[in-house]
């Protein structure tokens, strides 16, 4: 998978995509990364990438002519353009399975009062992170790299992705490691128990409890007969 991002500040893309996961995913080949600087294509002696906004107003505007120059030969690439803005369809965990399944993608990250209206005719799709607004878009595109890079093949292993929260419709599961007590507090008998099918089913239990608890909302059409009755149970504790 190839990733390019258009950003005025490069330095803060960098850094992070060598660590951790993302990191060992670039040395394991499984994912190459470009980072274009936009004042590259920024105009005149000092590169200007921005100007005030027509019919006044606060804050400036991401010109056009930079973000066209940037975009357009990696739309002539093949690749899939996704601008981060806030007015875009809502990351979620399907949109980063859909995303990781792109063999090119390219994140425009916008900055101060947003893009030129006219940048949107050249990017096939916006994504947003959350119902806020950030100073620009290098950090929502790092949230989206990090989200779409470790469900790509070859990255980590399919099974540690796939009990994730939002995986299956739900939150996922309470975990516990050593020691088995820990400030008087100890770990649920059925996990020392050695037997798989009620671990199963113990999780299975606690993620719908804990959906239910806080996020009732992703349950709706995500629940089978078997779901049911374990919920049933819940009521009994």
């Amino acid at each position: 998978m190839r990733i390019d991002v258009v950003t005025i500040f490069p330095e803060l893309i960098e850094v992070p995509l060598r660590t951790s996961i993302i990191g060992r995913a670039v040395e394991a080949g499984v994912v190459e990364f470009g980072i274009h600087d936009l004042r590259a294509h920024g105009l005149g002696r000092h590169r200007s990438v921005d100007d005030e906004p027509y019919g006044g107003g606060a804050g400036m505007v991401m010109r056009p002519e930079p973000l066209f120059a940037a975009i357009e030969p990696l739309r002539e690439a093949g690749a899939h353009v996704v601008l981060l803005d806030p007015a875009g369809e809502r990351l979620t965990d399907a949109l980063a399975r859909h995303l990781a399944g792109v063999a090119h993608l390219a994140l425009v990250c916008g900055r101060y009062e947003g893009i030129d209206e006219r940048v949107r005719t050249v990017v096939d799709r916006e994504v947003s992170i959350g119902d806020y607004v950030l100073t620009g878009g290098e950090l929502p595109a790092l949230v989206l790299i990090d989200a779409v890079v470790r469900l790509v093949p070859g990255t980590i292993s399919q099974a540690s992705h796939e009990g994730d929260s939002f995986a299956s419709g739900m939150l996922e599961y309470p975990q516990y490691t050593r020691p088995e007590s820990f400030r008087g507090l100890g770990v649920p008998p059925v996990l020392l128990s050695g037997n798989h099918g009620e671990v199963d089913r113990w999780r299975r239990r606690e993620a719908l409890r804990r959906t239910r608890e806080r996020r009732p909302d992703l349950l709706e059409g995500a629940l089978d007969d078997a779901d049911r009755a374990l919920l049933a149970t819940l009521d009994d504790d």
